[in-house]
């Protein structure tokens, strides 16, 4: 295994990681300062969950740079995306922290994007990642460290940062699907071939 592909399976062992410090009862102390409180759980999870956002780039970067791009690593790339970014809003929603359909709209664009691109890999076809692809993550993972640590340092001026990153997510994410599902029509064959 080539190291764009261990940096990538390691994204993918953090993913427990951090699910266990957001939902793990451990009795770790909180931080307060006025009217913000955040527990050392919570901050431990953001800066694990930053590392492994962080490490997406890079993965990619190393991999093209290296000449070191396989297939296993097209496979798993966008599969430790999905499980970090869904695992942590799922556990965001367990902490009441983002609404249920805000979670639900980003994870289905999520299966909905994945299931075009088999289709389209089994017709030999490769759909490269969009601008509003990368916007999407981009959004996605701004409003996740929004809501990790608890709008900061946001909450003292009264602004609701991670209300607003977590709607801006769901809209870039929606209008990101639609945009791939026009650019790609041709991908989905709905004639009966039998």
């Amino acid at each position: 295994m080539n190291l764009a592909n261990r940096i990538t399976v390691a994204r993918i062992l953090l993913v427990p990681i951090i699910m266990f410090f957001l939902l793990v009862k451990v009795k770790f102390p909180h931080i307060r300062i006025e009217e913000f409180s955040i527990t050392y759980n919570q901050i431990i999870a953001a800066l694990i969950f930053i590392v492994a956002a962080s490490t997406d780039s890079l993965d990619g970067y190393i991999a093209r740079k290296r000449n070191l791009v396989t297939n296993l690593g097209k496979l798993l790339d966008p599969l430790a995306d999905k499980l970090l970014v869904t695992a942590v809003l799922v556990s965001l929603v367990e902490m009441d922290k983002v609404d249920a359909w805000i979670v639900i709209v980003i994870i289905s664009r999520e299966w909905a994007v994945t299931g075009l691109r088999q289709i389209a890999l089994l017709e030999g076809t490769v759909m490269a990642a969009s601008k509003w692809g990368k916007a999407k993550t981009a959004a996605q993972i701004t409003a996740i460290i929004a809501l990790l640590i608890n709008n900061f340092p946001f909450t003292f001026l009264d602004f609701p940062f991670d209300v607003i990153a977590s709607w801006a997510a769901a809209i870039i994410t929606v209008y990101s699907g639609i945009e791939y599902f026009v650019k790609n029509k041709h991908v989905i064959d709905f004639t009966d071939k039998q």
